[in-house]
């Protein structure tokens, strides 16, 4: 890869608590000289292993954003052994905005990975954390929810990647965060994820979607918050005391088929027939979609394919052909 154009403020090796920026160069219509500065944290205690910490990959979810700015005024250097690593807000243009999108290029941050150093500005971050952050890692978490689109059950999340050890151990660490459920999924929106990147270079990654926009409270961010500091301290990284208790054991679900995830076949006014966590036998008619040019005309049903929990489903009504209605997953076992 070629060298990043990024500059950071902090030094990686240094001990104690620092905070600083990375310094993006950018160039405006309104100034041909300007910098995009991404906001990152670095706390180094005792020597040990590296955790990485994302939140803001899109700038609709703000669960990361939220938890990590707590997490890095409360974390001190005493109680860390190894090296924590915070970006709170990775793609902050499209945090300030609030759009999933960057602002500035359009792009998806979840999509353009491993990045490229002369690419636009999403993918010259991307190409920082892949060439620059992924090399000092051990365990990468990426913080996601549903944002505007999607309502999700409170998950902690992984592809099942082949590396039978890495999954076993990206397993145990998401049991330690304590969220009802654990998902393997597939990529259905596309490649160039994050965590993608991360589990390919062989890290311990977790993503998580916790809840969304209309779910942001007190509750999730609780969970995420606890679900942080759990993983931290089950890893020996944060070491002022033993992971918490979960209330009930998490359930490790898969979505590994094409038709878990249900797409709108048409456009129009999505009305759902299912509660979040309902059980979805195939043939089972989900909702339906009522149409906007034509509101006299029957609905659109939409059926399952294939038989699943419930565990993420459309937030916002109005739905374009295409976009993702719910997804349903199963029970799944390592064995």
């Amino acid at each position: 890869m070629s060298a990043t154009q990024i500059i950071t403020t902090v030094d990686f090796e240094r001990p104690g608590k620092q905070t600083g920026v990375l310094a993006v160069p950018q160039s405006t219509n309104t100034s041909g000289w300007a910098t995009e500065y991404i906001p990152i944290a670095v706390i180094r205690g005792a020597p040990g292993p590296t955790a990485l910490i994302f939140g803001g990959n899109h700038g609709d979810e703000y669960e990361g954003p939220v938890v990590l700015m707590k997490l890095v005024r409360m974390l001190k250097p005493e109680d860390v052994r190894g090296r924590i690593i915070i970006i709170p807000m990775l793609n902050r243009p499209a945090i300030a905005a609030g759009t999933r999108l960057s602002p500035l290029d359009g792009k998806n941050m979840n999509r353009v990975f491993p990045g490229r150093a002369d690419g636009t500005i999403t993918e010259t971050i991307a190409h920082y954390v892949s060439s620059v952050l992924f090399p000092l890692a051990d365990l990468v978490i990426d913080i996601h929810s549903g944002g505007r689109s999607a309502h999700f059950l409170p998950l902690v999340s992984m592809h099942h990647v082949p590396d039978r050890e890495q999954l076993r151990r990206m397993i145990d660490a998401a049991l330690a965060w304590g969220a009802p459920y654990i998902l393997l999924y597939r990529d259905v929106g596309g490649t160039g994820l994050l965590s993608g990147e991360a589990e390919r270079m062989g890290k311990l990654t977790l993503g998580t979607e916790m809840g969304s926009a209309a779910q942001f409270g007190v509750d999730m961010l609780t969970l995420t918050e606890r679900g942080v500091c759990n993983v931290l301290r089950q890893a020996g990284i944060l070491v002022d005391h033993a992971p918490e208790q979960a209330i009930a054991p998490s359930q490790i679900m898969i979505a590994d088929q094409y038709d878990d995830y249900i797409m709108a076949p048409v456009s129009g006014i999505f009305e759902p027939f299912f509660e979040m966590g309902a059980w979805v036998d195939a043939g089972q008619t989900i909702g339906q979609i009522h149409s906007v040019e034509h509101p006299f005309y029957d609905p659109v049903t939409v059926p399952a394919r294939t038989d699943g929990l419930l565990i993420s489903r459309r937030a916002f009504p109005l739905v374009r052909q295409g976009d993702c209605l719910a997804t349903l997953a199963r029970p799944w076992s390592l064995g």
